[in-house]
């Protein structure tokens, strides 16, 4: 007999935080998202119930919401304990747009098999959880999953090499799990991973003597020119000298003007139309472009940096209404926090060229005040241990659980449109 969602939902619906964490693929773009769920910290000792509860929880969200308001055009892969896998609820999810994760909790009995198999006659694709060897639990899924996720922080090289040849199979693809070096993605590509999980993209790989390029030169000399208030001959005059970010800006100015009488031909006028506070975004998120100045969304670095700058600037909006200098403040910390990665250059290094506030420096640099708090709570997000660090965070702001939530789903929403 299935579980009842209404049984299983009997926890209340703010008591948990929604994590969701960036899977690549072999070029390096983002293919899907995993969804992570977390009892809120008074409730931990309660997590199997916990945990049906929240994913209950997200999956009755996502059925109203759909399930493009959480991870946009990638798949999600969401998690499923033994109670979620037997239950009823678990069909409101798109079987197109979703990879069932089996939790290595789930012992492999007939009936989780026969159920395996039901919703795969439904059209869903399952994944192997947190797999570091040839457990029964593996024998038995092995031919009914399409992808198996390898922990690397589970095995060593050696058993790595044998792991990811005696499982890749013609039909499963293999996912490594907890990436953060760019050797370990590179041995993992080598082994024939095809998806890849961990913030090793996100990681400052610090090159001694590195020059920025031309390009992002002008972006951070222009961010510097709106920071400290120049005059409008300036701006226009520095974006002048860089040809390609000039089409750009026209480009971008003309996609946005209604019918053929409004077409903007001359820098001057784009600077106008565009007005100070966006181009100042548009140049935050150009930054994290490819070298020809397409926005590549599909790139984890600019998912992050302006999912970031969206939750810092929501929670800066939440704290203190009405205070818009303080909403792009926020904004620009969060979209700022990846630039190390980036450009591959110290924080320190890069804030030495852009003039920002005090307020900018120590929450970049140390973490300091309410902005450096706003940063903690978003990279708390990004985790998979979202728990009592992240509350501490939060108490320290005064935003709840359920405050936070609603503004991660917003701000998920918001990099989506981007795309539009």
């Amino acid at each position: 007999m299935h579980a009842d969602a209404t049984a299983v939902t009997s926890m209340p619906s703010d008591e948990f935080f929604l994590a969701r964490q960036p899977i690549l693929g072999r070029d390096q773009k983002l293919v899907a998202f995993e969804l992570l769920f977390r009892a809120a910290p008074e409730h931990e000792d309660a997590q199997l119930t916990d945990y049906a509860a929240a994913t209950a929880t997200v999956i009755a969200h996502a059925s109203q919401l759909g399930m493009e308001q959480v991870v946009g055009e990638q798949l999600a892969f969401v998690n499923v304990d033994e109670v979620v896998l037997m239950s009823d609820f678990v069909r409101f999810l798109p079987p197109d747009r979703v990879i069932l994760e089996i939790l290595e909790t789930v012992l492999p009995t007939d009936a989780v098999l026969a159920r395996v198999r039901e919703l795969k006659e439904l059209g869903f694709k399952f994944a192997l959880d947190d797999v570091i060897g040839h457990s029964e639990q593996v024998s038995k899924l092995i031919d009914l999953v399409d992808v198996i996720k390898v922990d690397l922080k589970g095995v060593s090289m050696d058993e790595l090499t044998r792991l990811a040849q005696s499982l890749r199979g013609a039909r499963q693809k293999l996912l490594a799990e907890k990436v953060e070096t760019v050797e370990e993605f590179r041995l993992c590509l080598e082994l024939g991973f095809e998806y890849f999980q961990g913030y090793y993209f996100a990681r400052p790989a610090i090159l001694s003597g590195k020059k920025i390029s031309p390009s992002e030169m002008v972006v951070l000399r222009l961010l510097e020119l709106i920071g400290s208030n120049a005059d409008h001959a300036a701006i226009e005059a520095a974006v002048k000298r860089d040809v390609l970010l000039s089409l750009n800006l026209l480009r971008l100015v003309n996609s946005r003007a209604a019918g053929p009488d409004r077409h903007i031909e001359s820098v001057s006028q784009a600077l106008t139309q565009l007005g100070r506070s966006q181009l100042q975004r548009w140049l935050q998120i150009l930054l994290y472009s490819m070298p020809d100045g397409r926005v590549e969304l599909n790139s984890p670095l600019l998912q992050m940096a302006t999912t970031r700058g969206r939750l810092l600037e929501l929670m800066s909006q939440a704290l203190r209404p009405g205070d818009v200098a303080s909403a792009e403040t926020a904004f620009t910390i969060g979209m700022m926090s990846l630039m190390d990665a980036l450009l591959a250059i110290p924080m320190g290094g890069i804030l030495e060229r852009v003039d920002v506030s005090q307020d900018v420096k120590g929450a970049l640099l140390d973490r300091a005040g309410d902005f450096g708090a706003m940063l903690n709570v978003a990279e708390e997000l990004e985790g998979k241990q979202c728990g009592r660090s992240l509350a501490r965070a939060l108490d320290k702001l005064g935003l709840s659980v359920k405050q936070i939530r609603e503004i991660e789903l917003a701000a998920f929403n918001w990099v989506n449109s981007l795309r539009e």
